[in-house]
């Protein structure tokens, strides 16, 4: 299963973990950001060593990239850091696939997973700029060999292509699971209506368009169809030929499953922990939400071009004109394919992504050229924060500092017998979480799939996840129950009787 990873600017969705942001494990700073090093050498290594979780524990790190994909079980990372509006460095380690002994190398693809919807918002805006599309249009308009089958749930308002690329259609399927090597793979209207051998539900409206973002990988792959109808090519030619070869993406492509002539460049994907994906990877037909192969130096072209144009400096795809409307935020920080995050009065614009034992993510500044792109083959994706705020830090990136570090408090047995129950969401009745302790720590486990996330105490009443910016905040009776906690300093938590 993939999820989108981005800044949380959607609601909970019914997922408390989806609206953990890789970005939110940076840590404000008000200074002004120093040069980096002028020596290259010297700011790779700064970067190498200085690695930190993302909530830092008092005595604990930095550390060595080597030392974090041990201690994550994760096999390969590749990385890719811009500076000045040019790549810096590229650099990969670990393996590409352990059991073949195959190193990493700065050419090995990785699947960008979620990263796809960046590069796919890129190819429907240069259809709109060739004037092939227009981008507030009902889609029906150019879609010619299916129809979106609207029903009272849009309470008759169109979906544009704006909608679909901003996640503001209102429709279903957040993600998709892929399919195995040797599996029957459905077409794409199989998979918008839902039908065999489509494993996942059919897209359709939960709400009407227009509103805050609702995250869809199933709009996302409406706008791939749109793209095969409009142009009437096969979805990887079109972006091979109208994105990915303009922007010099050399080591990408869209085709699913991969062709044999990749077959050498292609990591094998592994779990959580460190066993690999039954057939070494999933192939995903849902090519513009999810079937994005890449390396971290293709996504660091695409980020640079994306500054430049923004800038007005180039045009190998996007027109300063569209460029601007790809990162001017639709409903809340939602652009168009991309997010967007202001650290410090600094902008950026990124996306993540997570396939099956793929994780990844990218950000580019809005100014002074700065970026990183992230790939690693794991489902363990918790070195993408601490690479990330190691680059940030060392290249002294505004909206970045070295988070203080935290004292884990110690509680008595009744202290955390208070903090156990069930517990309901404010305005969401129907999301149930359970806390319990165990081993001295708070547990937070939700009941509609199970999932757990483990914490620790700072106090009696604050709490927080050493793996991601997540705290908790509680609040007790007079005799010690607790009756409520808040947590993202946002949703309130209260105890069910």
């Amino acid at each position: 299963m993939y999820i989108g990873i981005h800044l949380n600017p959607f609601p909970m969705n019914r997922n408390i973990f989806a609206s953990v942001a890789v970005a939110a494990c940076c840590v404000l700073s008000c200074s002004q950001p120093k040069p980096a090093s002028d020596n290259v050498q010297d700011r790779i290594s700064d970067v190498e060593k200085n690695l930190f979780a993302p909530v830092r524990i008092e005595g604990e790190g930095p550390w060595t990239i080597e030392e974090r994909l041990a201690v994550h079980k994760i096999h390969g990372v590749s990385i890719a850091v811009i500076r000045d509006y040019k790549l810096d460095w590229a650099k990969a380690y670990g393996w590409a696939d352990s059991a073949e002994q195959r190193a990493v190398t700065t050419e090995t693809v990785f699947q960008a997973a979620s990263i796809s919807k960046s590069l796919n918002a890129v190819g429907l805006l240069k259809l709109a700029q060739d004037g092939k599309v227009a981008l507030d249009t009902d889609i029906n308009t150019y879609l010619t060999s299916w129809k979106f089958p609207y029903d009272s749930a849009s309470h008759g308002k169109k979906i544009t292509i704006t909608n679909l690329l901003s996640h503001t259609a209102g429709l279903t399927v957040h993600g998709f699971g892929g399919y195995a090597p040797g599996d029957s793979l459905p077409t794409i209207i199989e998979i918008l209506n839902g039908k065999k051998p489509a494993n996942s539900d059919a897209v359709r409206s939960m709400r009407e368009p227009d509103q805050a973002p609702i995250y869809s990988g199933g709009g996302t792959t409406i706008s791939q169809l749109i793209a095969m109808d409009v142009t009437g090519q096969p979805y990887d030619v079109f972006m091979e030929q109208s994105v990915l070869k303009p922007l010099g993406m050399i080591n990408s492509f869209y085709t699913q499953p991969p062709p044999a002539a990749k077959q050498a460049q292609l990591t094998t994907a592994y779990h959580h922990d460190g066993t690999p994906v039954a057939g070494k990877f999933h192939i995903y037909p849902e090519q513009a939400a999810a079937g994005l192969w890449t390396t971290p130096t293709d996504l660091a072209r695409y980020i640079i071009e994306t500054q430049l144009a923004l800038q007005g400096k180039s045009s190998k795809v996007l027109t300063q004109a569209y460029t601007e409307k790809r990162l001017t935020p639709y409903r809340e920080a939602a652009g168009l394919g991309v997010f967007i995050t202001n650290r410090d009065n600094a902008r950026y614009f990124e996306h993540g992504g997570s396939n099956d034992g793929f994780r990844c993510f990218y950000t580019g500044s809005f100014e002074g050229g700065n970026g990183v792109a992230i790939m690693v083959n794991s489902d363990n994706g918790a070195i993408l924060h601490e690479l990330l705020n190691s680059v940030a830090i060392a290249y002294h990136w505004k909206g970045f500092e070295v988070p203080a570090p935290k004292k884990i408090a110690k509680l008595d047995p009744h202290q955390w017998k208070s903090l156990e129950g069930r517990y309901s969401m404010v305005g969401r009745p129907d999301a149930h979480l359970q806390l319990t302790s165990r081993d001295e720590k708070l547990i937070l486990k939700q009941e509609w799939d199970g999932r757990e996330v483990v914490f620790e105490a700072e106090s009696e009443t604050a709490f927080f996840a050493k793996d991601f910016h997540f705290p908790i905040k509680v609040t007790k009776k007079e005799q010690g129950a607790v009756t409520e906690f808040l947590a993202f300093d946002k949703d309130v938590w209260v105890r069910v009787k």
